[in-house]
């Protein structure tokens, strides 16, 4: 629409009753016509300013209708002026909300300031703009309420670098659904993944680790991690079982078959446990996965690890420590298991250094193996 069609579709009356309308409504409705055909139209410099001026008349009106005529009209428009948005911003919230979620004249900087000086309501818009900017995200984490934080946690388009992020745990590490939402954004860096996993439990640990990235070793540490130490427990349990299958069947129908608590079977060789549990997961007879397991090659267990679903990045750590079971097993020291198994704790352990002395103290002490002070010398 150019400013001719324009000024074909206003009158001088459209005017005047924006400015002496009897009713607040018929003023309401005046502004709403001449905002469409501000937004709508071609404006020359002279005309922008002209607009300027009529839309500072609207800010100004004493009936917050007309305020929330222009506010609604232009919350999407580049030809609201940035001090005019900036002034509906700081009003009712039935006229600010649409602005500051909506804006594009607002800056990073006035969104900041809104978020520090608003509001929990206008806060929480701010949280849900479409995009937000790692500036904006980094002052919601430092000034917002919960409430806002958590909206921006979840919101896809918002940025949050690793200081945002960990200003966040500081706040709200108390609120489980704050962390919650963390853990379940599409990116995190490592630095904020590794204190995570010491605040977060069942279903959370295990997206944690299934869905961001884990460097192999610090996925090794987590399946021998303290704060998951109860499993192990899982694991020597399942070395008594007559029906091994059964039990692992059940332990899947109850959510225990975690990825974590596989790497832990293969961290102390019950590679029995491992087989069934990969057999169970990717609904395939124990023989078979059997087969796979020990082809001999990479293909096969890289096919088994497929077929459970099991996590793409844990599968370099899953390879080692077969690796390491099998040269144990070539070496000849299979028959007695107790060497066995001690052998095979003191080569993983090696292999994935840096695990705490207290969970190594913990694991060796479990499996009541002989030489426990050579496997705790061998482990560093």
């Amino acid at each position: 629409m150019t400013i001719v069609t324009m000024r074909s579709h206003l009158t001088d009356s459209d005017i005047r009753t924006l400015i002496k309308g009897p009713t607040e409504e018929d003023r309401a409705h005046a502004a709403h016509k001449i905002c469409r055909c501000i937004d709508d139209a071609e404006l020359s410099s002279e005309e922008r300013e002209h607009a300027r001026h009529i839309m500072t008349i609207m800010a100004q009106d004493a009936a917050a209708l007309v305020r929330r005529s222009l506010a609604v009209a232009l919350k999407n428009s580049p030809k609201l002026p940035r001090e005019i948005a900036n002034k509906l911003a700081q009003d009712l919230d039935s006229i600010a909300l649409p602005v500051i979620l909506n804006s594009p004249m607002l800056t990073d900087s006035d969104l900041v300031a809104i978020v520090r000086a608003c509001p929990p309501a206008k806060q929480i818009a701010v949280a849900s703009r479409e995009t937000i900017s790692t500036a904006v995200t980094g002052a919601l984490a430092s000034f917002a309420v919960p409430e806002a934080v958590e909206r921006a946690l979840a919101n896809d388009n918002a940025k949050f670098d690793a200081a945002g992020l960990d200003t966040t745990l500081q706040r709200f590490a108390g609120i489980s659904s704050i962390t919650a939402a963390m853990v379940h954004r599409n990116e995190l860096p490592v630095s904020v993944t590794e204190k995570l996993v010491t605040m977060v439990s069942g279903e959370l640990f295990d997206h944690l680790v299934n869905h961001h990235e884990l460097p192999p070793q610090i996925a090794i540490d987590l399946a021998l991690g303290s704060r998951e130490r109860a499993t192990i427990d899982i694991v020597e349990q399942a070395g008594m079982q007559r029906d091994l299958a059964r039990f692992v069947q059940q332990l899947n129908l109850n959510g225990r078959l975690t990825p974590s608590l596989l790497m832990r079977g293969m961290c102390v060789g019950h590679l029995e446990f491992v087989e069934h549990a990969l057999a169970e997961l990717a609904g395939m007879p124990h023989q078979r996965m059997w087969l796979l397991l020990h082809d001999g090659g990479p293909l096969g267990l890289k096919a088994a690890f497929e077929r459970a679903g099991l996590p793409p990045r844990l599968f370099p750590s899953f390879r080692a420590a077969i690796e390491v079971y099998h040269g144990i097993e070539r070496e000849g020291g299979a028959d007695d298991r107790a060497v066995f198994r001690r052998r095979m704790l003191e080569r993983t352990l090696t292999l994935f250094q840096s695990i705490p002395k207290d969970d190594l103290d913990y694991l060796l002490d479990k499996l009541d193996v002989p030489g426990i002070e050579a496997a705790r010398a061998a482990a560093g």
